[in-house]
Protein backbone atom coordinates (compact mmCIF):
# COMPACT_ATOMS: atom_id res chain seq x y z
CA UNK A 1 0.00 0.00 0.00
CA UNK A 2 1.46 3.43 -1.12
CA UNK A 3 1.47 5.66 1.83
CA UNK A 4 1.11 10.16 1.07
CA UNK A 5 1.59 12.39 3.38
CA UNK A 6 -0.81 15.04 3.09
CA UNK A 7 1.12 18.37 4.72
CA UNK A 8 -1.97 21.26 5.00
CA UNK A 9 -2.73 23.80 7.43
CA UNK A 10 -6.92 23.26 6.46
CA UNK A 11 -8.42 20.76 8.07
CA UNK A 12 -11.56 20.77 5.19
CA UNK A 13 -8.67 20.16 2.53
CA UNK A 14 -7.26 16.91 4.66
CA UNK A 15 -10.49 15.71 5.25
CA UNK A 16 -11.27 15.75 1.02
CA UNK A 17 -7.83 14.39 0.53
CA UNK A 18 -7.82 11.61 2.93
CA UNK A 19 -11.51 10.25 2.27
CA UNK A 20 -10.22 10.15 -1.91
CA UNK A 21 -6.85 9.18 -0.83
CA UNK A 22 -8.35 6.12 1.18
CA UNK A 23 -10.96 5.42 -0.87
CA UNK A 24 -8.15 4.91 -4.16
CA UNK A 25 -6.29 2.40 -1.94
CA UNK A 26 -3.70 4.76 -0.41
CA UNK A 27 -2.46 5.00 3.70
CA UNK A 28 -3.10 8.68 4.29
CA UNK A 29 -0.71 10.11 7.00
CA UNK A 30 -1.45 14.29 7.98
CA UNK A 31 0.77 16.77 9.19
CA UNK A 32 -0.78 20.20 10.05
CA UNK A 33 2.78 22.51 9.94
CA UNK A 34 6.31 22.37 8.83
CA UNK A 35 7.39 20.74 12.14
CA UNK A 36 5.04 18.21 11.68
CA UNK A 37 5.61 17.14 8.38
CA UNK A 38 9.65 16.86 8.97
CA UNK A 39 8.91 14.46 12.02
CA UNK A 40 6.57 12.81 9.90
CA UNK A 41 8.85 11.67 7.76
CA UNK A 42 10.39 8.99 10.34
CA UNK A 43 6.97 7.17 9.12
CA UNK A 44 8.24 6.79 5.40
CA UNK A 45 6.17 7.67 3.82
CA UNK A 46 6.16 7.01 0.15
CA UNK A 47 5.20 10.40 -1.53
CA UNK A 48 4.39 13.77 0.23
CA UNK A 49 1.67 16.14 -0.60
CA UNK A 50 2.99 19.99 0.35
CA UNK A 51 0.76 23.07 0.84
CA UNK A 52 3.38 26.06 0.31
CA UNK A 53 1.26 27.82 3.32
CA UNK A 54 1.68 27.03 6.30
CA UNK A 55 1.35 28.56 9.64
CA UNK A 56 4.99 27.94 11.03
CA UNK A 57 7.63 27.16 8.15
CA UNK A 58 7.86 28.68 4.61
CA UNK A 59 6.77 25.81 1.96
CA UNK A 60 10.40 25.99 0.53
CA UNK A 61 12.10 26.35 3.78
CA UNK A 62 9.97 22.69 4.14
CA UNK A 63 11.05 21.46 0.91
CA UNK A 64 14.68 22.15 1.86
CA UNK A 65 14.57 20.51 5.56
CA UNK A 66 12.88 17.33 3.98
CA UNK A 67 15.48 16.87 1.11
CA UNK A 68 18.13 16.78 3.70
CA UNK A 69 16.72 13.91 5.41
CA UNK A 70 14.83 12.04 2.23
CA UNK A 71 14.35 11.31 -0.88
CA UNK A 72 10.72 11.22 -0.88
CA UNK A 73 8.97 12.34 -3.84
CA UNK A 74 7.35 16.09 -3.29
CA UNK A 75 4.11 17.14 -4.71
CA UNK A 76 3.19 20.64 -4.32
CA UNK A 77 -0.37 21.38 -3.91
CA UNK A 78 -0.28 26.00 -3.74
CA UNK A 79 -2.88 28.54 -4.56
CA UNK A 80 0.15 30.82 -5.61
CA UNK A 81 0.42 30.81 -9.55
CA UNK A 82 3.09 32.74 -10.30
CA UNK A 83 5.97 31.44 -11.75
CA UNK A 84 8.29 32.71 -9.24
CA UNK A 85 6.99 30.58 -6.88
CA UNK A 86 7.07 27.05 -8.70
CA UNK A 87 10.54 27.84 -9.52
CA UNK A 88 11.52 28.19 -6.51
CA UNK A 89 10.21 25.00 -5.27
CA UNK A 90 11.21 22.90 -8.28
CA UNK A 91 14.52 24.54 -7.28
CA UNK A 92 14.01 23.66 -3.50
CA UNK A 93 13.59 19.95 -4.13
CA UNK A 94 9.92 19.74 -4.89
CA UNK A 95 8.87 17.18 -7.89
CA UNK A 96 5.83 18.54 -9.33
CA UNK A 97 3.92 21.63 -8.49
CA UNK A 98 -0.04 21.40 -8.72
CA UNK A 99 -2.44 24.79 -8.48
CA UNK A 100 -5.36 24.74 -6.66
CA UNK A 101 -7.95 24.64 -7.65
CA UNK A 102 -7.64 21.22 -8.78
CA UNK A 103 -9.38 18.15 -10.39
CA UNK A 104 -9.17 15.29 -8.43
CA UNK A 105 -8.37 13.26 -10.85
CA UNK A 106 -5.15 15.23 -12.30
CA UNK A 107 -3.95 15.31 -8.57
CA UNK A 108 -4.33 11.34 -8.55
CA UNK A 109 -2.27 11.10 -11.78
CA UNK A 110 0.24 13.74 -10.72
CA UNK A 111 0.63 10.64 -7.43
CA UNK A 112 1.06 8.12 -9.46
CA UNK A 113 3.39 9.52 -11.64
CA UNK A 114 5.49 10.95 -8.58
CA UNK A 115 5.60 7.10 -7.12
CA UNK A 116 6.17 6.05 -10.43
CA UNK A 117 9.42 7.83 -10.97
CA UNK A 118 11.16 5.87 -7.99
CA UNK A 119 11.76 3.48 -10.99
CA UNK A 120 12.62 0.11 -11.22
CA UNK A 121 16.35 -1.23 -10.19
CA UNK A 122 18.43 -2.65 -12.83
CA UNK A 123 20.46 -5.73 -11.44
CA UNK A 124 23.86 -6.35 -12.85
CA UNK A 125 24.21 -3.12 -14.53
CA UNK A 126 28.12 -1.80 -15.03
CA UNK A 127 28.49 1.64 -13.85
CA UNK A 128 28.32 4.36 -16.58
CA UNK A 129 32.25 6.35 -16.62
CA UNK A 130 31.93 10.10 -17.73
CA UNK A 131 34.67 12.40 -18.07
CA UNK A 132 33.50 14.43 -14.61
CA UNK A 133 31.31 11.84 -12.77
CA UNK A 134 30.03 7.83 -12.73
CA UNK A 135 26.59 7.13 -12.76
CA UNK A 136 25.49 3.50 -10.71
CA UNK A 137 22.63 2.44 -12.74
CA UNK A 138 22.24 -0.33 -10.26
CA UNK A 139 22.37 1.85 -7.20
CA UNK A 140 20.97 4.93 -8.48
CA UNK A 141 24.29 6.50 -7.11
CA UNK A 142 26.27 9.03 -8.54
CA UNK A 143 30.10 9.81 -7.83
CA UNK A 144 31.99 12.83 -8.41
CA UNK A 145 35.71 13.84 -7.59
CA UNK A 146 35.21 10.50 -4.81
CA UNK A 147 32.10 11.87 -3.28
CA UNK A 148 28.24 11.11 -3.60
CA UNK A 149 26.33 13.24 -5.29
CA UNK A 150 22.49 14.31 -3.81
CA UNK A 151 20.40 13.94 -6.52
CA UNK A 152 16.09 14.39 -6.09
CA UNK A 153 13.96 11.38 -7.44
CA UNK A 154 13.10 13.91 -10.19
CA UNK A 155 16.93 14.56 -10.93
CA UNK A 156 17.59 10.87 -11.36
CA UNK A 157 14.79 10.46 -13.09
CA UNK A 158 15.56 12.56 -15.77
CA UNK A 159 19.20 11.66 -15.64
CA UNK A 160 18.26 7.74 -16.11
CA UNK A 161 16.43 8.63 -19.27
CA UNK A 162 19.73 10.28 -20.90
CA UNK A 163 22.41 8.24 -19.88
CA UNK A 164 19.93 5.10 -21.00
CA UNK A 165 19.44 6.80 -24.45
CA UNK A 166 23.30 5.76 -24.98
CA UNK A 167 24.48 9.38 -26.89
CA UNK A 168 20.97 9.66 -29.00
CA UNK A 169 19.45 12.74 -28.44
CA UNK A 170 16.15 12.46 -26.23
CA UNK A 171 13.15 14.51 -27.38
CA UNK A 172 11.74 17.16 -25.12
CA UNK A 173 8.03 15.34 -25.00
CA UNK A 174 9.82 12.02 -24.65
CA UNK A 175 11.38 13.18 -21.52
CA UNK A 176 8.09 14.68 -19.89
CA UNK A 177 6.15 11.72 -21.02
CA UNK A 178 8.70 9.33 -19.18
CA UNK A 179 9.39 11.74 -16.56
CA UNK A 180 6.59 13.30 -15.52
CA UNK A 181 3.55 11.08 -16.92
CA UNK A 182 1.30 11.94 -19.74
CA UNK A 183 -0.73 15.25 -20.03
CA UNK A 184 3.11 17.40 -18.94
CA UNK A 185 3.76 17.99 -22.64
CA UNK A 186 3.25 21.31 -22.33
CA UNK A 187 5.53 21.56 -19.18
CA UNK A 188 8.62 22.21 -20.95
CA UNK A 189 9.90 24.85 -17.98
CA UNK A 190 10.66 21.53 -15.69
CA UNK A 191 12.90 20.37 -18.09
CA UNK A 192 14.65 23.89 -18.18
CA UNK A 193 14.78 23.99 -14.56
CA UNK A 194 15.73 20.46 -13.62
CA UNK A 195 18.20 20.41 -16.30
CA UNK A 196 19.43 23.31 -14.51
CA UNK A 197 20.00 21.90 -11.73
CA UNK A 198 21.29 18.63 -12.51
CA UNK A 199 24.24 20.60 -14.83
CA UNK A 200 25.07 22.82 -11.71
CA UNK A 201 25.92 19.42 -9.74
CA UNK A 202 27.34 17.76 -12.17
CA UNK A 203 28.88 19.33 -14.67
CA UNK A 204 32.22 21.13 -14.08
CA UNK A 205 31.03 24.20 -15.72
CA UNK A 206 27.62 24.36 -15.61
CA UNK A 207 26.65 26.96 -18.46
CA UNK A 208 29.38 25.37 -20.48
CA UNK A 209 28.17 21.81 -20.26
CA UNK A 210 29.86 18.96 -21.29
CA UNK A 211 27.55 16.36 -20.42
CA UNK A 212 24.34 17.47 -20.37
CA UNK A 213 23.68 18.48 -24.00
CA UNK A 214 21.06 20.40 -25.43
CA UNK A 215 19.93 19.45 -29.24
CA UNK A 216 17.94 22.57 -30.81
CA UNK A 217 15.40 21.04 -32.29
CA UNK A 218 16.07 17.34 -30.95
CA UNK A 219 15.67 17.80 -27.41
CA UNK A 220 18.64 16.50 -24.77
CA UNK A 221 21.15 13.99 -25.26
CA UNK A 222 23.74 12.49 -22.47
CA UNK A 223 27.99 12.53 -23.41
CA UNK A 224 30.28 10.92 -21.41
Amino acid sequence: MTTVLVVDDDPQVVRVLRITLTAHGYRVLTAPDGASAIASVEEHPDVILLDLGLPDLGGVAVIAALRDRVTTPIVVLSARTDARAKIAALDAGADDYVTKPFGMDELLARLRAAVRRTGPRFDGEPPVMAASFTVDLTAKRIRRDGEDVHLTRTEWALLEVLVRAGGAPVSVRDLLDRVWGAGYYSQTHYLRVYLAQLRRKLEPEPSHPRHLITEPGLGYRFQR
